[in-house]
Order: structure tokens, then C-alpha cells, then sequence
């Protein structure tokens, strides 16, 4: 995790019952409690490690509409509204800020993708754009890159990974919502074939409903249950500068960096054309499913066979209710970051913009990020087990679309109509 994570002070006191019970304490399982906690529908969040231990808080920070598949995007827009109105919402500013995010091009072929992509979303109405040379050279001044084009979307923004579920999570907690930390779900209790509760390391807790929001640890829990989630892991190495005068408040992607304004004054900066891939069995069991991906992205992916393997293999994919859980064996799953990476990074953004080159880091990380075979997440009823509803996958895109996401995955629990069409995240299209 970041330096930076805000804690969250919560009750260790296991209630009897309640109506739901949320697993897992990223952005999407707290925005979900704080949702139903609203409602007043009694809610309990329990969560193995801390909240926003994992991807939650390692993530970029940004929220953007900016090149996501055509179905995606509703839900990103609702997502906007929602950020913008999270500090009047929670009593609390998480960082939220509308300053735009543009995607830069180094080749015509780049310049059509982008092109391609905001032809497929013209019946949206976004304010996206595509971008001349001198466009990029005026609003992020400084740099020497010889950029072929762009695209920028001015109502794409950012918030601060470090606070966000932090302080949705203590929101939640104000208006009713139960949360304990330190806390693992083994399995699901079921009555009929029907969930009637959580079976959890401290006990049993009886509940109505189950969401299950537990990022890249989803894909097992349901393995032990009988219920093939097909996510594989990928790992992100992130970096963060010391305070420093910077080129622009835009967040910038380029084919090989990215960088976007901290609050503090420093620069988040990441290698945003490769992405470590270490291989594990599942890659094995469901690779297949990936093959179109792998076409169109392998340039993208650093695979490698090492420990990581031999360490995937030593995690239980099968235990019963009173055996200690792969949950309760790693609290908060921790990946290095890859230094070599992020030094790629630093010199490809110091070669486009120099300013940076008098930058000092100040801190690194790595988190892991759950993709499905098409990039979209599932936010579902599980049919195979009545009572069931999962939140997961979200490939990278989770921290933006939390908000939405969660109120989503709260909406179908609760059986209200929900905030945009949730068909595209079925789980049966996988």
C-alpha cells in the first residue's frame, strides 16, 4: 500500500445477523455499504485485511471516460456525478478534481485507434476531442515530444486513491453501516441452496444477501463454492515524485508513461505500455479465454515463470468452512514494485517533458490487478447461488467507476431500479 492510506478505526464486534453481509473493503464494496446504509437497509462490510489495502489504494487515481468500450461508459459517466458530489455526500473531500485527461499519440496508426474510438461513442455526447501537436504543446507546455495527435477529455478527472475508500468507508460507518477489519470470510452458509449467512474466522453471521466485491481474490473464493469466475492477475508498478512545479493539471497518458497530478504536489507517474504478467496456473486453466486480448495487446505484457508460480501453487483453491481460509493466510496481498519498469517510466517522461528531470521520488508500489476476458467487470446475480451478488473484475477501471459501481452493485441487491442498464456486466456473457 501507499504511505499515505488513510486508516479507518472500526468495531472488531461480530453481529448475529443482518440483512446483507459485503465482502471486501475496496471502493466498490464500501461506496455499495455506504449506498445501503442510506437506504437504512442493515449492512455489515467485512474485510480480511484493511480497507483499501489492496488495488483500491494503489491504483492511478484517474476517472475518465477516455477510451473505454461503448458499454462501458455509461456507467462512468454516473460515476462523474457521483465523485463530484462525494464531498457534500460524506462530509469530506477525497480530492476529486475535474482537470481532464489526454491520451497522446506517437504514430498515425495511434492517431486513428483514438479516432476509431470517439466515432464508436459519437451518440454519447461526450465532450472528448482529438488533438493537434500544437493543441498538446499549448495546454501541456514544455515538452519535446514529436506527438502525432491525441485525445483529451476535459471532463475526465482524478481523486486520491490514498483517502477516497478511506473516507467513504467511515461515511458508511456514520449512517449505520458495520464494518470490521481483520476479518475473513471462509465460505457462504445456504439453506435450501440459498444463502442464508457468511461463515466467517471469528463465526457465523446469518444474512438475506451477499455481495461479493473481492477484487482479484473473487476467482477463488467462488472456486471453492463450484463457480468459475474467469479474471487473471496483472501487476501495476506506480511511482510518486516529491513536490514539484509540473507541466500541467491534465493527467497525461503517453504510448510509454503517464503522469497526473498528486494533491501534495507531486506527480503519479506509471509505465503505461507494459504491465508485468506473472504466470500462474490459472493461466493454464482459462489463458485460452484471453487469446483475442493477448493478440491485440501482447505488446503490453512482461510475462514471467518464477516464484510467483510456485507461491500460486501453495494457495489453497479448496477448504471447508472450519479450515483457515487462503484469506487469513495473506491478510493484504503486497506485490513489489518493479523498479525497472518504473524507471522506463521516469525516462520516457523525461525525454517528453525535462521538467521532470529534476524530480525526486518519494515513494513506490505495485498492485494487482483482476482483468476479465473482455476488460469489463461483472456486476451480477450469481443464478447457480440464489442470494448471491458479485462486484468484481474490474480490470483496472475500478477506483473510477467505484462510486457508480458500488451504487450499482447496491441497487441490485436491494432490488431497486438501477442507476444505468446493468446488462453489460453480466455474468453470463463470460
Amino acid at each position: 500500500m501507499t504511505k499515505t492510506l488513510e486508516q479507518v478505526h472500526t468495531t472488531d464486534q461480530l453481529p448475529e445477523a443482518t440483512t446483507v453481509v459485503i465482502i471486501g473493503g475496496g471502493i466498490v464494496g464500501v461506496t455499495a455499504a455506504l449506498a445501503l446504509a442510506e437506504r437504512n437497509i442493515p449492512v455489515v462490510l467485512l474485510e480480511k485485511g484493511h480497507i483499501a489495502g489492496e488495488q483500491s489504494s494503489r491504483n492511478l487515481g484517474w476517472i475518465r471516460k477516455t477510451s473505454r468500450h461503448f458499454e462501458d461508459v455509461p456507467l462512468a459517466m454516473a460515476a462523474d456525478k457521483l465523485w463530484a458530489e462525494m464531498p457534500e455526500r460524506i462530509g469530506k473531500d477525497v480530492g476529486y478534481k475535474q482537470a481532464g485527461i489526454m491520451f497522446l499519440a506517437k504514430t498515425e496508426e495511434q492517431v486513428a485507434t483514438h479516432e476509431a474510438w470517439l466515432k464508436s461513442v459519437d451518440s454519447l455526447s461526450l465532450d472528448s476531442k482529438m488533438m493537434s501537436k500544437k493543441e498538446i504543446d499549448d495546454s501541456v507546455p514544455g515538452g519535446k515530444g514529436d506527438w502525432a495527435g491525441g485525445i483529451y477529455t476535459p471532463s475526465d478527472g482524478r481523486a486520491e486513491p490514498s483517502i477516497a475508500a478511506s473516507s467513504i468507508a467511515q461515511a458508511a460507518i456514520n449512517k449505520g453501516a458495520i464494518i470490521i477489519q481483520h476479518c475473513a470470510v471462509r465460505t457462504l452458509s445456504t439453506t435450501a441452496g440459498k444463502v442464508s449467512g457468511v461463515v466467517t474466522e471469528k463465526g457465523e453471521i446469518r444474512c438475506d444477501q451477499v455481495l461479493l466485491a473481492g477484487g482479484a481474490w473473487s476467482r477463488r473464493f467462488l472456486g471453492n463454492l463450484g463457480v468459475s469466475l474467469p479474471t487473471l492477475p496483472l501487476v501495476c508498478s506506480v511511482m510518486r515524485t516529491k513536490p514539484m512545479e509540473g507541466p500541467t493539471d491534465i493527467a497525461v497518458g503517453g504510448p510509454d508513461f503517464s503522469f497526473r497530478k498528486h494533491q501534495d504536489g507531486g506527480f503519479i507517474v506509471t509505465q503505461r505500455g507494459a504491465l508485468d504478467a506473472p504466470l500462474t496456473l490459472d493461466h493454464l486453466l482459462i489463458g485460452w479465454r484471453y487469446l483475442s486480448q493477448l493478440r491485440a495487446q501482447r505488446s503490453f505484457l512482461r510475462p514471467s515463470l518464477g516464484k510467483e508460480f510456485i507461491k500460486d501453487l501453495g494457495v489453497a483453491r479448496r477448504w471447508k468452512s472450519h479450515q483457515v481460509s487462503p484469506f487469513e493466510n495473506m491478510r493484504v496481498n503486497d506485490p513489489r514494485a518493479n523498479q525497472d519498469l518504473n524507471q522506463e517510466a521516469f525516462t520516457n517522461l523525461c525525454n517528453a517533458w525535462p521538467v521532470f528531470k529534476n524530480a525526486e521520488v518519494d515513494e513506490e508500489w505495485a498492485g494487482i490487478i483482476d482483468v476479465t476476458p473482455d476488460s469489463n467487470p461483472v456486476i451480477d446475480k450469481v443464478k447457480a447461488i440464489p442470494g448471491l451478488t458479485v462486484a468484481t473484475g474490474f480490470s483496472g477501471h475500478g477506483f473510477g467507476t467505484g462510486p457508480a459501481a458500488g451504487q450499482l452493485a447496491a441497487d441490485i441487491v436491494s432490488g431497486v431500479e438501477p442507476i444505468i442498464d446493468p446488462s453489460p456486466y453480466r455474468f453470463d456473457r463470460l
